[in-house]
């Protein structure tokens, strides 16, 4: 059998620009699998699972999200200096939903969280690959267990860029309910639960879902109010949010964009945000030098015959990543390093 870090490394194939020069790179030429030793860096971490998907009556397939998105990812441009690493798939085992007898939401959740606090522990900036977003309460785990360890707990805020409130109440967790599970999480710890959602389709959240946003206290801007020409408007909400913070989680849910760009999702969204807008909103967040983890959710390889979806999807980790590696900071005290490129 393939030891595992030879079956991670598969996707890392591409072009070879061999007369171009030695900055002529690709992320198949730039990204190195995680080891121990490693110094602190921009760090891909899978989340092999669709099990709350399915929970949520939702398609199945983003399992292999993780796995479409490396081997998208590896033939686009590396700019920048920072380290660049790929940590597998995290979920115990790593198992997919193939393996479903092995491995319960609740285990896969667990496994990702343990995986992500280690990373955060160890100075990395973590971009997590969906899977479903019953991602986002996996990584609240992780970066909670982190920030619980800290003198004084930072304020954390999330910002969802996604066409659902996914504040659903529901008998177990599933991809409908990890903000609400997270919301719950901050009462237990007498946090203040700090959520921003951009992108909501009100035709595809009921009125009970928007009463508990509403007394949650969500921050929220509605698709139709995501066009370009919406911009200046949409960056005052993210700044806004983002100076009442100390810490930011990134959650970008790929049902937000039209269904158009991204077909290949649980739940197409009708409408949705256009792309250069979500790219926008990326730059704001990692300007302000408080992100902390980034993520992307719901591709579904099966769903997506001319990997349109993953082609974007992939574009925004790569634009997470750029911009990352253009303004670099030290993750654990917050100052802002200078840009190495």
């Amino acid at each position: 059998m393939p030891h595992r870090d030879e079956e991670n490394r598969r996707p890392w194939q591409g072009r070879v620009d061999v007369h171009e020069g030695p900055r002529a790179l690709r992320w198949h030429q730039r990204i190195k699998m995680l080891a121990p030793e490693a110094p602190p860096g921009i760090v891909l971490l899978g989340f092999p699972c669709d099990l709350g998907v399915r929970r949520n009556h939702g398609r199945a397939g983003a399992a292999e999200g993780p796995a479409a998105l490396r081997r998208t990812l590896a033939n686009l441009a590396w700019h920048g200096e920072w380290p660049v690493y790929d940590a597998g798939d995290a979920g115990d085992a790593g198992a997919s939903t193939h393996d479903a007898g092995e491995q319960t939401l609740e285990t896969m959740q667990a496994g990702y969280a343990r995986r992500l606090t280690a990373l955060l522990d160890a100075g990395h900036v973590p971009i997590g690959l969906g899977g479903g977003h019953e991602l986002a309460w996996a990584a609240w785990q992780g970066l909670a267990a982190h920030a619980a360890r800290e003198p004084h707990p930072p304020r954390i805020g999330i910002l969802n860029v996604d066409a659902h409130f996914d504040l659903r109440a529901a008998p177990a967790g599933n991809s409908g309910t990890p903000f609400r599970q997270i919301a719950e999480d901050c009462g237990v710890r007498g946090w203040n639960f700090r959520y921003c959602v951009l992108g909501i389709a009100e035709a595809a959240n009921t009125a009970a879902l928007f009463d508990r946003a509403r007394a949650l206290g969500v921050a929220v801007r509605l698709d139709e109010e995501m066009g370009a020409r919406d911009l200046d408007a949409t960056a005052s909400t993210v700044r806004d949010f983002l100076a009442g913070i100390d810490w930011l989680y990134l959650t970008l849910c790929l049902d937000a964009l039209s269904g158009a760009c991204a077909p290949g999702v649980s739940a197409p969204a009708t409408i949705g945000v256009e792309p250069a807008v979500v790219e926008a909103v990326i730059r704001i967040a990692v300007a302000s030098g408080k992100l902390r983890l980034a993520d992307v959710a719901e591709l579904n390889p099966s769903l997506d015959p001319d990997g349109r979806t993953a082609r974007l999807a992939a574009r925004l980790v790569w634009r997470l990543a750029r911009e990352i590696a253009r303004r670099p900071c030290d993750v654990r005290s917050g100052l802002h390093l200078p840009a190495r490129d």
